[in-house]
């Protein structure tokens, strides 16, 4: 069970754990000990998300470095906790009273400002599959303080079917807990990670050949970790790594990312990102067909056949980007037209996304929608809207128009 309040806690510095009363509270212990002017033990915190009262320092002396001026804090070891293993969460989450009581709870408020409850159809029957957990092939235990998979090969036993989980947001840090996860439940084809904040990746993983989806999110995996990963990973096809500050991509081997034969879709976005010539080692993915690289500090592109060669030959055994049909490029820093002429030389590209750049910004000197679709010819989708037809042959004339309009002005002047 939960730790209790009451308990004696030991906590060691990096332990990550949660505030008693708020699983969503999160944070990695810096500190244990005494603080001077105050009794007994202390558990210094540096929170996720802020929320503390200083930065690791109290009247003048410092106990740990927080990451910024509010994050840290001093709590009494009762009033945190070390988490649960994944199994009490799955009986927390799906078989406690507490969440049927939260449904037949359900209200709508009337007109006359009175709660008027309301009963779900089916509910009972949703409860009672729900806690067959044999029969249980997707679980959401996102926020819960899983810190462990508990006993070996509970998992396996219990909840066998398992095929989409969702760990985000818990306390989870070592690689080696999930490895155990993933090799429990061998039928888990996604896995969500997000919002843990998982340590370097030491020892090896075992070898998750069902692994089709893993997200990344928020998690603290940079390139070089991908990459010591991939070894494990033969057959993910879906791969999300968003907000990890991740500004190379570093091949462990040549100066191309090998492997990962059947990636279609790789989530970079909201990282730091500022040089083409680092997406381009993503070339000879053949597999990939979505690129999403919105929220980056990309401020151009390019296309090797555009002149621009700086490849080892022995590696580039196909065309770059060959299979690519979407790349998304929101909210970078692009604002040359040069870069939008070259996606048309993406052999397969159909689908993208340029809004928030400043190259679509006209209080920037960035030009419209319709300029963008007359200069790339094969797109079908622009910014999430498709082109049709009519769009097109429209966006076409006007283009054509507007550059008569500049020649003439041009030559008058």
């Amino acid at each position: 069970m939960e730790d209790s309040p009451n308990q004696t806690n030991e906590f060691n510095v990096g332990q990550r754990v949660h505030a008693y009363s708020d699983s969503t509270r999160i944070g990695t212990v810096k500190y244990v000990g005494n603080v001077e002017g105050y009794s007994d033990t202390w558990v210094g915190i540096d929170w996720d998300y802020g929320g503390g009262k200083h930065d690791g320092s109290i009247n003048n002396v410092r106990y740990f470095h927080a990451k910024s001026e509010k994050s840290g804090s001093f709590v009494r070891p009762k009033n945190l906790s070390k988490g649960i293993s994944l199994l009490q969460a799955l009986e927390k989450r799906y078989r406690s009273n507490s969440t049927k009581d939260e449904v037949e709870e359900m209200y709508v408020l009337s007109t006359s400002n009175k709660k008027v409850s309301i009963e779900l159809l089916g509910t009972s029957e949703i409860n009672d599959k729900l806690s067959r957990f044999e029969e249980l092939t997707n679980a959401s235990l996102a926020y819960m303080g899983v810190s462990s998979p508990g006993i070996p090969c509970e998992l396996s036993i219990t909840v066998p079917n398992i095929k989409e989980l969702d760990l985000s947001g818990n306390l989870l840090s070592e690689w080696k807990d999930v490895g155990s996860i993933c090799e429990q439940l061998p039928a888990l084809k996604a896995l969500n990670l997000s919002y843990n904040l998982m340590s370097p990746y030491k020892s090896e993983l075992p070898l998750l050949k069902s692994i089709r989806v893993l997200v990344l999110n928020n998690t603290g995996v940079d390139w070089e970790q991908v990459e010591l990963l991939r070894q494990s990973l033969t057959t993910i096809e879906e791969l999300h790594i968003m907000g990890n500050n991740i500004s190379r991509i570093l091949p462990v081997s040549s100066s191309m990312v090998q492997g990962f034969d059947s990636l279609r879709l790789l989530n970079l976005e909201d990282n730091c990102i500022a040089e083409w010539s680092e997406i381009m080692k993503l070339s000879q993915l053949r597999c990939l067909e979505q690129l999403y690289l919105n929220k980056n500090c990309l401020s151009s592109l390019f296309y090797p056949d555009n002149g621009c060669q700086y490849y080892e030959s022995e590696v580039t055994s196909c065309k770059p980007f060959q299979n690519l049909r979407c790349l998304l490029l929101g909210d970078n820093n692009i604002s040359d037209l040069a870069s939008v002429d070259s996606l048309n030389l993406f052999p397969n590209l159909v689908d993208i996304r340029l809004s928030g750049n400043p190259i679509t910004d006209a209080t920037k000197g960035g030009v419209p929608r319709f300029v963008l679709i007359a200069r790339l010819a094969e797109i079908q989708i622009l910014n999430g809207s498709e082109i049709t037809s009519r769009e097109r042959k429209d966006s076409e004339i006007r283009h054509v128009l507007l550059k008569t309009m500049f020649c003439k002005y041009a030559i008058s002047h």
